[in-house]
């Protein structure tokens, strides 16, 4: 499903939706090779983070409500988080808090939608509690990530169905998370935000939405709880991942949310980020079918 390297990029690992087995690949070793690594339980495998000294790696399961925590370095299951009734898609960790949190999305068949972050202690895998980060429920957050640097502690979450981006602030004093609303893509013609990316300096927001398709990107320069947008850009239907270049100056969005129309264009749209403007599209997949 998704691709995730560790820390220093010596591995690469795999998640699948239909089977109970991670991949990984060790890249240090050409031809490259994928290894399995059973993860009994763990249903619709979503996302991966690692720990900052690349010892544990923990992978969201939105089809069991557990996440699995694993030794990294033998890379083999060491214990299950178990969440019941939740749906986990987006991870984030912050070791400077010992917390680990997680959006609950939607159940794979759609049959159930999330509304909350879920919030871990790291260093045990005690199962903390949620927290609402949304107005009603049915919001299905999809990707969580911390502001890197950002003091106190902010992780922004992109509500899928409830077209919002919240924040999560620590509070150093109840060791617990307040959320607030901070930005509605509905108010910019924007539907089903999805993923979220910082620049270096940590002055930039990027979040992709899938419906009709965009990059909008924020001035954060303010604090983490003030982003300003500055451009929406026009991709295709169901923009989702994006890839930068080293020299920050262009993004590549890629165009396929799910096999649905309106969110499965197919195209790559090239972004010049310098002057905030489209400036291609990339079609040869989209053109093959």
């Amino acid at each position: 499903h998704h691709i995730f390297y560790n820390q220093d990029a010596t591995k690469a690992y795999v998640t699948a939706l239909q089977t109970e087995a991670l991949h990984v690949i060790d890249m240090t070793r050409f031809p490259y090779r994928l290894v399995p690594i059973p993860t009994p339980g763990c249903k619709v495998q979503e996302n991966i983070i690692f720990s900052n000294d690349n010892m544990t790696w923990y992978v969201t399961c939105m089809g069991s409500g557990s996440v699995v925590v694993g030794d990294a370095v033998a890379d083999e299951v060491i214990k299950i988080i178990s969440m019941p009734g939740t749906y986990p898609h987006g991870i984030a960790l912050h070791e400077g808090i010992d917390r680990i949190v997680v959006a609950s999305c939607v159940a794979p068949d759609f049959s159930g939608t999330g509304h909350t972050i879920e919030v871990i202690q790291a260093s045990t895998g005690e199962h903390l509690g949620s927290i609402p980060v949304s107005d009603k429920r049915g919001a299905a957050p999809v990707e969580v990530l911390f502001v890197p640097g950002s003091d106190p502690p902010v992780a922004y979450v992109t509500n899928m169905m409830s077209n919002t981006l919240w924040a999560a602030v620590w509070d150093k004093g109840s060791r617990n998370f307040f959320t607030e609303k901070i930005f509605d893509f509905k108010e910019v013609g924007a539907y089903m935000p999805l993923e979220i990316y910082f620049n270096r300096i940590v002055d930039r927001l990027y979040i992709t939405s899938a419906d009709p398709g965009a990059l909008h990107v924020f001035d954060i320069s303010d604090g983490p709880l003030k982003p300003v947008l500055l451009k929406s850009l026009p991709t295709a239907g169901g923009a989702h991942h994006v890839a930068f270049t080293q020299d920050e100056r262009r993004a590549y969005v890629q165009n396929s949310l799910l096999n649905l129309p309106g969110i499965n264009d197919g195209s790559i749209t090239v972004i010049d980020l310098v002057k905030l403007e489209v400036v291609g599209s990339i079609d040869t997949f989209k053109n093959n079918g």
